[in-house]
């Protein structure tokens, strides 16, 4: 193992806790917001490390799961702050994630692995099961509540919302299932004889272990820096005069820094299979994991949640579908497919700050 990727989680931790203890050190941001690149960095490669002794697709799901359960932590823990506008935080963070991932990472790939190899091919079958049951958890989650009359205000009742939780769950279980037992193959690389992880040994287990320990380490890191972060960022916002949507489009983005970073190396080494693997497995998760503990954070505490979309974000959602769909119907990416995802993604970007 490098040094490197020893020392920045441990170094990023302990920058962790000075910023906790000395808060508004402009010093300790500067810092902080270095070792938070430094983190993802790390976490991508001990992720890729688990992954080749997983092999494929578990390795994938290890980072997807991690990160999702990182990410759930910090939306809870935002939302027990108690103010009013957080009701809305976990739908904005969900809804960026999906956003972000569906439209910026696929189409950063696509855009990517388009541009370095002309073509590449991937399992069809893998991917539209995963871009299938990820609309019906969005239609569920954040599409419904704002046409159900039973609770006002793009909200559900404890009922629709205990419903909601169970589907989300059962669906992401299913998933994982088919992921990983029934179907493996639909996500294994179409051509493994061109993969080049199957011609590098294995590392140990003892090495694996000790990467998927660090891999941890770093993404605590990650999230507990974007924490720190958080307000400093919250306070630009403000200042700016943008709109509190881009509190949750700034915790997706840096909560899925390791994973995008991970999908686009993939993707710029042929190895788009991986990226497919990683995005909607992400986005999956996101929901699958984050809908059940906020939905039960919600109703044991007492919080406010809104999980129902405006009709601007509606429409983006569904356009971002549809051309999904289009995207995954042959099973060969190019250039283009990148380039129309990448626009769809800065116009969510725009419209969220010019809403």
């Amino acid at each position: 193992m490098p040094r490197w990727a020893l020392i920045v989680p441990l170094l990023a931790i302990v920058l962790l806790g000075a910023a906790m203890l000395w808060p508004g050190s402009t010093a300790l941001l500067v810092l902080s917001g270095l070792a938070l690149i430094g983190a993802v960095q790390t976490a991508v490669y001990h992720a890729e490390v688990v992954a080749h002794r997983l092999g494929e697709p578990f390795g994938t799901l290890v980072l997807a799961i991690a990160v999702t359960v990182i990410e759930v932590a910090l939306i809870v823990s935002v939302m027990l702050s108690g103010a009013a506008d957080k009701a809305t935080l976990p739908r904005d963070t969900i809804y960026a994630a999906v956003m972000i991932i569906c439209n910026g990472v696929v189409g950063l790939c696509l855009l990517v692995g388009g541009l370095r190899h002309h073509e590449q091919t991937y399992r069809i079958e893998g991917a539209t099961s995963g871009l299938a049951a990820l609309v019906a958890l969005c239609t569920l989650s954040l599409v419904l509540p704002a046409f159900t009359i039973s609770s006002p205000g793009g909200t559900y009742t404890a009922g629709q919302l205990a419903f909601a939780a169970v589907a989300s769950l059962v669906l992401w279980a299913l998933y994982v299932f088919v992921q990983t037992v029934r179907h493996r193959d639909y996500f294994l690389p179409a051509d493994r004889a061109s993969d080049e992880e199957l011609h590098a040994a294995p590392p140990s287990n003892a090495l694996a272990l000790a990467s998927f320990g660090l891999l941890l380490v770093a993404l605590v890191a990650v999230v507990g820096l974007a924490k720190v972060l958080s307000p400093s960022i919250e306070a630009a916002v403000t200042a700016s005069g943008a709109p509190k949507t881009v509190i949750g489009i700034t915790i997706a983005l840096l909560v899925l820094l390791p994973e995008t970073w991970a999908a686009v190396r993939a993707a710029h080494v042929d190895r788009i299979q991986t990226s497919m693997n990683l995005a909607y497995g992400s986005a999956m998760a996101s929901i699958g994991l984050t809908i059940p503990v906020v939905a039960a954070a919600s109703v044991y505490m007492g919080m406010p949640l809104v999980l129902g979309l405006d009709p601007k974000d509606l429409v983006l959602l569904t356009l971002t579908f549809v051309v999904s769909a289009i995207t995954l119907t042959y099973g060969r990416t190019n250039m283009m497919q990148g380039a129309v995802h990448l626009v769809i993604f800065a116009a969510f970007a725009f419209l969220a700050l010019v809403p």
